[in-house]
Parts: structure tokens; sequence; C-alpha cells
């Protein structure tokens, strides 16, 4: 019975069963950005006297980042994750601003550098996202590549960032060589009871493009601006696609090596074959 479930010939009523669960699991490990969003067209559309709009924002941030923790939504370990990429969320922030990539048209008493502290939380929940979906869904991983592989190409990936201000950029050599790496590796999930898996560059390219699409929401509520964003806003270019795919990997090694470190527990289901 069970190999039956499991095979592609699964009724129509678990395949359902399935998709909600998937669908329920993934809406909660959103809970972060989520919450960024709600604060987002909160402050765009309520002006709080006495207190600048990035000043508020900052201050919504830390409020839910101290939610997550006390309603348990967010472990203190993958808190170490989410701090980390919010530094380095941040440090891209301050150098893409000065090179003017794009912009913080706004005032604000906690901006540095022309950078308010609160988009380092806009970061921090793509790595929040990743933790409790792992958490949450059993992923397990094979196929990864050399740890020093991906380590090498994710530090690669962060560095073209800013080195392609100068010199050549990189971006579709390092996509080339990420999908030549994860080619065979494949991700396993929990959903519905059952045992799933995809490969792991599609995990790769649907986080990117949510990503995507979630950066199209976060402009059009006036969280930063792109050059040619400043006097309408617009659709952001397909191409960040890319921006994004490269930045997945590094989100997801910081994640990777957490759950190295501390193991969670074994899936609750046998591997799909």
């Amino acid at each position: 019975m069970e190999e039956t479930l499991s095979g592609p010939r699964r009724p129509l009523r678990l395949k359902a069963a399935m998709l909600l669960d998937f669908g329920r699991k993934q809406a909660l490990s959103c809970a972060f950005p989520v919450l960024i969003f709600a604060s987002l067209g909160f402050t765009k559309l309520v002006d709080v006297p006495g207190i600048a709009r990035y000043d508020l924002l900052l201050l919504l941030c830390l409020a839910i980042q101290a939610a997550m923790l006390l309603l348990r939504l967010e472990t203190a370990r993958e808190l170490q994750v989410v701090l980390l990429f919010h530094l380095i969320g941040l440090m891209l922030e301050l150098f893409k601003v000065r090179m003017g990539s794009w912009s913080y048209p706004g005032e604000g008493w906690s901006k540095i550098g022309g950078v308010p502290l609160y988009s380092g939380f806009m970061y921090a929940s793509v790595a929040s996202y990743m933790c409790q979906a792992w958490r949450r869904l059993e992923l397990s991983f094979r196929g990864w590549p050399d740890l020093r592989l991906s380590t090498g190409l994710a530090l690669l990936a962060y560095a073209n960032f800013f080195t392609h201000h100068w010199l050549p950029d990189l971006r579709w050599w390092l996509t080339a060589a990420i999908f030549a790496a994860f080619w065979r590796a494949s991700v396993s999930y929990t959903a519905g009871g059952q045992r799933l898996k995809m490969p792991v560059l599609a995990s790769f390219a649907l986080i990117a493009l949510f990503i995507w699409l979630a950066e199209n929401v976060s402009t059009f509520l006036g969280a930063w601006a792109y050059p040619d964003q400043r006097l309408g806003w617009s659709l952001v270019h397909w191409g960040k696609l890319s921006s994004w795919f490269l930045l997945v990997i590094l989100s997801l090694l910081l994640v990777y090596a957490l759950k190295r470190r501390f193991p969670p527990a074994a899936p609750s289901r046998p591997e799909p074959k």
C-alpha cells in the first residue's frame, strides 16, 4: 500500500492533501516576510506623527523578530543565521546605495550611509523562511556537491555583487558553474505525510522567482527605489532574477551549515527513491 501511495498513481484526494499541507507549511514559513510586507503597507498608508517612516519600520521589524522568538515560530539557533544574513545584506546595501544601484529617498534617524537599518531585515526574512521551511518540510539533500566547492561558488557569487562595478560581470559564468555543480542534487521534503523530492536547481529557481515577485511588491510599497523607479513605479527588470538565484545559494549554504552543525530529527517518512 505504501509503495502505491508514494508512486506516480497517487489518488486525487491524497494529492490534494499533499498540496494543502505543503501550502500550509510554506505559509507558516513565510510569516516573517509577510509581516514585513504588512509593515510596509501600513507605513505607506498611515503617517504616524513624530516618527519617520524608516524609523518606524525599524521598530516594527525589531518587534516582529522578538515576536518570532517569543511565539517559538523561530528557534534561537535559526536566529544565528537570520542575524548573520542581516549583516551580510546590510553590507551589500551600504555598498550598492553608495554605487547608485538603488536608493532610499525617505528621511530617518536610523539611516547609515543612506541605508535605513530596517533594510537588513528584508534579507533576514529570506533566511528566516529557509530555516523554517527546512524544519517544517523536514528537508534532506542528496548529491550535494563538495562543501568546499559549494562554499567557493557562494563566496564568488557574493563577491561578484561588489566586483562587477569594476571588473567583468561573472554572474552568467557563476550561474553555469552552479548548474554544473548541483545538476544531480535533489532535495526531499514531507507533505501530506508523504516524502517527495525535486531537483535542487528547481528549488533555487523557484525561491529566486518568489523573491523577485516580493521585490516588486516591496518597491511598489516604497521600500526602496531603483533609478528607473524614481519618477514612478515600474516592474523590476527580470534580469534581477539572476542576482537572486546567485544569492539563494549563499542563503541556503548558511542554513545548510547550521543544520549540519545541529542535525534535525530524522524525516517521519522513508526517503523517496
